[in-house]
């Protein structure tokens, strides 16, 4: 008999709607319940695509024996981490709190008015190696529950007092020039000079980390900065965790080779790497990065975006009850798919074996299943085996295509076709980006195309909401949307000079501001201090892990805007944030550096640049512009029609105007404007 979870929208909740837990969602109808019987609440949280959360469903929630114990003792929750982020980060900052780590998926044992006193991540069904079991944990829990009501209160208490302590900020100085340097040492100090990455294994992209050391790079012209970007996306795309058959990224990489990845994928892995490698290809003119932005592109296309335009959110790591099934070959499978040359190329190319490369995660057992890696580049293999490059792409593109055939034949894993409006933003973002670095129109109809889904599907009343499915909205808008929507529109406007995307940043900016800024301190709650719950009380996130936080992206949003349309009071805002956070910038920015390119901006050489376009020949400036790579500069560009908007979004643009009838490019560098140029050659000069 379904449990009370058949009616959501949520994919992971949905696929334990048949478990004999008898559980509830989130919401007023389980807390009261709670109160009514007087039992704790036994909250879960975790994700569709989580590869964990599926083994503890299968050893206790679709056992009954420990069914029947969690029935007795708890009333029991389940929380979708990626529809109600409030909820699982509240929780999450508790687990760590009280664990010293955290992760998916995630058990809070709470009373019924949402105050928690036990936390853990993973449990076995059984005691295991001193890890103990849900067998044995359920009863001991309902013993206190009944018996300890005051240990409990302390524990409650405790973790109140604790968690309100962790949303004092000690407010100083706006970063200096200095802190950058050492978010630079910070990082390279944890750079791995053999495989590239920073960290050891399990070893995360973290993409906003390469993007830091790209600006650093670029401003102070450092190579060995540059070379610890470039050296990690090439191992990244020649590794395991890229999916050389499909394309695309997994989530990390459980070994310092970059080969052995957990193999979920992630919409917004996607998004902030197809950003990493665009940047790459901007400061080093490598195609190598250009094509992988292209492959990630096209992934997503095909097996992530909605027939209306909108994106899933991701793929799971299991197919058929196994991780990585549908990913990984063994060598018999290739012999009836290829010819011989075809079988030893693929072999050799892709480092495949007989007893294979694919260690099972658990037990770190190989399987007799490999993941495709290229250790060796095209041109390397190439030159190794002395055979052109030209024929060697054209024999691996037609043993690619045989595998994605037969591969498609395959059962994939479970797609989580939800769609989320922060994770959409940035996959608009990265494709914005793309567009105008490649000049590609496709890639900018893309773009536009799921930001019209998102108005279309996702915005009722002028609210933003946070996530679709099946025709669903539901879910007011969490700081992560607004902010990471307004990063869109820049995008937008910076790739297309439409006014109208700048209008609409402006808009939701103001509103963002309006629903989340703290009048008192600065900075933005992750709730809507009128519209969403506060459970413990309202956090404000600076660190940026898998995701730059809403607050990093906020403050490069609001600097780049005041840039864009001259209204220093968002500078004003934008430091202010510097201020109240610098405790954690100024000491720890290796884990804020999304946060300290905003202070790029700030510090580093900066462009204003303005094209007054004669009608004429505008776009050629503009395509003289994509080939620069400005990381820390805006343009805007003046029409010589149709300018009402653009004017009164950007009022000092009434006088940036063309010159003795050519198109008129001005340039402004750290508060001075230079003399305006009127060639190519000129242009090149000032930059």
């Amino acid at each position: 008999m379904p449990n009370k979870l058949s009616n959501e929208q949520s994919p992971y909740l949905l696929q334990h709607k048949d478990n004999p837990v008898d559980w509830y969602p989130w919401g007023d109808e389980a807390f009261e319940l709670a109160k009514k019987e007087n039992k704790p609440v036994f909250l879960s949280i975790g994700y569709a695509t989580c590869h964990w959360c599926h083994v503890m469903a299968h050893e206790s929630f679709e056992d009954e024996s420990i069914a029947a114990l969690m029935n007795e003792a708890f009333v029991n929750i389940k929380v979708d981490r990626e529809e109600r982020p409030d909820i699982d980060q509240t929780y999450m900052a508790v687990c760590q709190m009280l664990t010293g780590h955290g992760g998916w998926p995630l058990t809070i044992i709470m009373t019924p008015d949402k105050k928690p006193f036990f936390a853990a991540t993973y449990i076995p069904k059984d005691t295991r190696f001193e890890r103990m079991g849900m067998r044995q944990l359920v009863p001991a829990l309902s013993h206190t529950w009944n018996n300890e009501q005051e240990k409990i209160a302390r524990a409650v208490h405790s973790i109140q007092d604790g968690f309100q302590k962790l949303q004092v900020f000690e407010a100083g100085k706006f970063p200096g020039i200095e802190h950058i340097q050492k978010t630079y040492t910070q990082l390279s100090a944890s750079y791995d000079p053999q495989y590239g990455g920073i960290g050891n294994a399990p070893k995360f992209p973290t993409p906003h980390n390469l993007i830091f050391l790209l600006h650093y790079a670029a401003h102070n012209k450092d190579t060995d900065a540059l070379h610890m970007v470039t050296h990690t996306l090439k191992n990244m795309r020649k590794g395991g965790i890229f999916d050389h058959i499909g394309y695309g990224f997994h989530r990390y990489s459980t070994d310092r080779m970059w080969l052995l990845p957990h193999f979920e994928k992630m919409l917004y892995d996607q998004a902030l790497l197809a950003l990493a490698y665009t940047e790459a290809y901007q400061i080093t003119g490598d195609t190598f990065f250009k094509q992988t932005v292209y492959e990630i592109l096209e992934y997503v296309s095909r097996d992530l975006t909605s027939p209306e335009g909108g994106f899933y959110s991701a793929e799971d790591a299991d197919s058929e009850g196994e991780e990585g099934k549908f990913y990984t070959w063994t060598v018999e499978e290739l012999v009836p798919l290829l010819n011989g040359e075809e079988y030893t190329l693929a072999l050799s190319f892709f480092y495949l074996s007989e007893e294979g490369n694919f260690e099972d995660e658990a037990t770190r057992k190989r399987t007799g299943t490999n993941i495709v890696h290229t250790p060796l580049s095209l041109s390397e293999y190439a030159s190794e085996r002395h055979i052109s490059e030209a024929q060697l792409k054209e024999r691996l593109s037609r043993i690619r295509d045989v595998l994605f055939s037969k591969r498609e034949q395959r059962i994939r894993p479970l797609l989580d076709d939800k769609i989320l409006t922060d994770w959409n933003a940035l996959m608009i973002t990265a494709l914005a980006k793309a567009s105008f670095v490649f000049n590609d129109q496709k890639l900018f109809t893309s773009a536009n195309t799921a930001l019209e889904f998102l108005e279309q599907k996702l915005v009722k009343n002028d609210v933003l909401y946070h996530r679709y499915r099946n025709g669903d909205m539901a879910i007011e808008g969490f700081a992560d949307d607004y902010a990471f929507l307004i990063w869109a529109l820049i995008e937008l406007y910076q790739a297309s000079f439409d006014a109208t995307y700048l209008a609409k940043a402006i808009y939701w900016n103001k509103t963002f501001i309006e629903k989340f800024w703290d009048n008192k301190d600065g900075g933005f709650f992750f709730s809507s201090q009128t519209e969403h719950e506060s459970l413990l009380g309202n956090q404000k996130h600076t660190y940026d892990g898998a995701i730059p936080t809403a607050n990093s992206v906020a403050m490069n949003n609001l600097i780049r805007l005041s840039k864009l349309t001259g209204d220093t009071s968002l500078l004003e805002k934008a430091n202010q944030m510097g201020e109240l956070f610098s405790m954690h910038l100024n000491n720890y920015g290796g884990n804020h550096s999304q946060a300290m390119q905003a202070v790029q901006l700030v510090h580093y050489t900066s462009h204003e640049i303005v094209v007054a376009d004669n009608g004429t020949d505008g776009e050629m400036y503009i395509n003289e512009l994509r080939k620069k790579y400005l990381p820390n500069s805006v343009i805007l560009k003046r029409p010589d029609t149709q300018y009402d908007l653009i004017l009164d979004l950007c009022p000092f643009l009434k006088n940036q105007i063309v010159v003795d009838g050519k198109t008129t490019v001005y340039i402004c560098e750290n508060f001075v404007c230079n003399k305006p140029v009127t060639s190519i050659e000129e242009l090149n000069a000032a930059l």
